[in-house]
């Protein structure tokens, strides 16, 4: 399964954008959302992840994915809905996206019977999936089962620190990473260009979302914010 997060992102540590849908109206998420990952596709992000963070509703995941589908992309796009995040395989599937996350792939946090039908039907759609993520439930589990259950489920682990724009620890990443071995790890909050190094000393990638919008999520995406941060990633690669 690792294998197929390599083939999907073909660059060492990738990086992937956060496009929150805030706004005040479905025009407003829409707008933004397009005007956030233009400047994602301008400084050489190479991800994106839909999500509903504000929350914005299944039609604003729709007329974004919509809009995005239409646009020229060189970005990998993929979808995270919070609200139903099963859903995710199926807006994948419309929009022709190549992933989605999962904030939760530990037992008992998922619907593993579900999920694993869900993965049948959509083989080709990629899933990163948390463990041990902000905001989740403990499994009550030992580090060991929670990710050997979590890489048989998905293509890569994500994980966090205990919040929202909150630093992930590096001491949990190589906790992490001690188990996972070479398996794809994603460090999920927290990631600034103070840091970025270091986290992707031992981590695989990195989703950012708050820095890029100066600890915001509301907040626009900050250009010159997202093109400190990729000139020091593009030094590791």
């Amino acid at each position: 399964m690792a294998e197929k997060f390599y083939d999907l992102f073909r660059v060492k540590k990738p990086i992937i954008g956060m496009i929150h849908l805030a706004g005040d109206d479905s025009y407003c998420k829409i707008t933004r959302a397009l005007q956030d990952a233009s400047v994602f596709n301008g400084e050489g992000v190479d991800g994106a992840i839909v999500e509903d963070f504000h929350p914005g509703s299944f039609q604003d995941v729709l007329g974004t994915l919509d809009k995005l589908s239409k646009t020229e992309n060189k970005i990998v796009l993929g979808v995270n809905f919070l609200q139903n995040p099963y859903s995710g395989f199926e807006l994948a599937n419309l929009f022709d996206l190549k992933f989605v996350q999962f904030d939760n792939v530990q037992t008992p946090g998922i619907d593993l019977r579900f999920y694993r039908e869900m993965r049948s039907q959509y083989p080709g759609i990629s899933v990163l999936g948390g463990v041990r993520f902000k905001y989740a439930r403990p499994s009550g589990n030992s580090l060991e089962t929670d990710l050997r259950e979590g890489m048989k489920r998905c293509e890569a682990i994500v994980t966090t620190g205990a919040g929202t724009g909150m630093e992930t620890p590096i001491e949990k990443l190589r906790e992490f990473k001690e188990v996972m071995g070479n398996y794809p790890l994603i460090v999920g909050a927290g990631v600034t260009a103070e840091n970025v190094c270091e986290q992707l000393s031992v981590a695989d990638g990195a989703i950012v979302g708050s820095y890029f919008k100066n600890g915001n999520a509301k907040n626009p995406v900050d250009a010159r914010r997202v093109k400190n941060l990729m000139s020091k990633v593009l030094k590791l690669r």
